[in-house]
C-alpha cells in the first residue's frame, strides 16, 4: 500500500514534527542544535519560507512553517537530508536516522495557528520531567526569542504575526501572546471550545 499523497497549500502553515529513528537522539549537544538552525538558514536561502514557532528537543523537533514557493515536501527533504548528513558525518552514524517521513498537520485558522504555536512552545515544560521551570529558559525554542527581543535573529523566523491574531480576552501585543502561551488551562478563559 502506497503512502498518502500530501497536499500542498502555499498559504497554509503546517505543524511539522520529525523524530529520530527508534526515538533516538538527533541532537547530542548544543553544537548540533546550532547546526540545525544553520541548515534552516541554508534552506531559506534556496527556498524562502516562514517559521512562526520552533522547538528542538533531544529526539525530535517541531516547526510551525509555511512554504509559499515550493511544496513543503521538497523543503523538508532539503532540511532533513542536510541535517542527517551533518549528524552522520560527525558521529559516524549509519542506518536510518529518522523514524519515518515527517509528520505534518495544517493550521488553517488563527485559532489553530495559535494553539499549535502554544503547544510547540510548551514542549520543554510539558514533558514527564520538565526540562526547565520557565519556557523562556529553554534555549532551543523560539519562545525565548519572543520573550527576549522583538527582532528575529533569523530571516525565516517571524516574531510579529502571532500576537496580531490573538482574540479576546487578549489584545494584539507580544506580552499577551506570552501570557497566552503560559496559561496552563485555556478552558478556564474560554480559548477552547
Amino acid at each position: 500500500m502506497g503512502r498518502n499523497r500530501r497536499i500542498w497549500n502555499p498559504n497554509a502553515y503546517e505543524h511539522v514534527v520529525m523524530r529520530g529513528n527508534n526515538r533516538q537522539p538527533i541532537f547530542q549537544e548544543e553544537a548540533d542544535k546550532a547546526a540545525f538552525l544553520r541548515v534552516l538558514t541554508y534552506a531559506h536561502s534556496k527556498y524562502p519560507f516562514t517559521i512562526l514557532a520552533y522547538c528542538l528537543m533531544t529526539n525530535h523537533y517541531h516547526l510551525l512553517v509555511r512554504s509559499p514557493e515550493v511544496p513543503l515536501g521538497k523543503l523538508m527533504a532539503i532540511i532533513n537530508k542536510r541535517y542527517s548528513d551533518y549528524y552522520k558525518k560527525k558521529y559516524t552514524y549509519t542506518g536510518y536516522f529518522y523514524e519515518s517521513r515527517y509528520y505534518s498537520d495544517k493550521a488553517i485558522t488563527p485559532k489553530s495557528i495559535l494553539a499549535i504555536s502554544r503547544y510547540i512552545h510548551r514542549n520543554p515544560i510539558n514533558t514527564t520531567k520538565p526540562m526547565v521551570n520557565d519556557m523562556k529558559d529553554y534555549p532551543h525554542s523560539s519562545y525565548r526569542l519572543y520573550a527576549e527581543s522583538p527582532y528575529s535573529p533569523y530571516e525565516f523566523l517571524d516574531l510579529t504575526y502571532l500576537p496580531t491574531i490573538l482574540h479576546p480576552p487578549y489584545s494584539s501585543c507580544l506580552a499577551d501572546y506570552l501570557l497566552y502561551c503560559e496559561k496552563r488551562d485555556l478552558l478556564e478563559i474560554g480559548q477552547e471550545d
